[in-house]
């Protein structure tokens, strides 16, 4: 496992990418595989440092682990939190509109990886679990 504490600053997402790609490579990932799960990753990333600390200083923590072939990769911020996540998560939706936001963060995270699950509370923050088999049946079995 990994865990990876970093500012909300905007560079930061790039270093989130490497250790993602770094870690997956125990397991021989494709091209395609390894740009999906650091696309998820980028925009897991970039949600914490544009929305939850509002313009201030705050934590992001990334923590990446596996089961087999299958990895698990935790963003979570103790930010301001998503008052409806299911709204947050519909395609398009942007609260940032004004900021050229295209609200498909959540999005790309579903159409990247097997499973997505955010979980949010108001004024505590959002925690983003992905999980995602990278080699599928024949790395598994073969």
């Amino acid at each position: 496992m990994i865990h990876l504490e970093f500012n909300n600053e905007s560079e930061n997402e790039g270093i989130a990418r490497v250790v993602t790609a770094a870690y997956m490579m125990r397991f021989d990932p494709t091209m395609e595989e390894m740009a999906d799960v650091k696309t998820a990753v980028s925009e897991a990333v970039t949600n914490c440092i544009v929305h939850a600390y509002e313009h201030g200083e705050g934590k992001i923590f990334l923590d990446i682990s596996h089961k087999d072939q299958c990895m698990t990769i935790t963003v979570e911020d103790f930010g301001i939190g998503i008052s409806d996540v299911e709204k947050a998560m519909e395609p398009m939706y942007t609260t940032k509109a004004e900021e050229e936001r295209t609200g498909m963060g959540f999005s790309f995270m579903e159409a990247f990886m097997d499973k997505v699950e955010v979980i949010s509370e108001t004024g505590r923050g959002t925690k983003v679990i992905m999980s995602r088999t990278i080699g599928g049946k024949e790395a598994l079995y073969g």
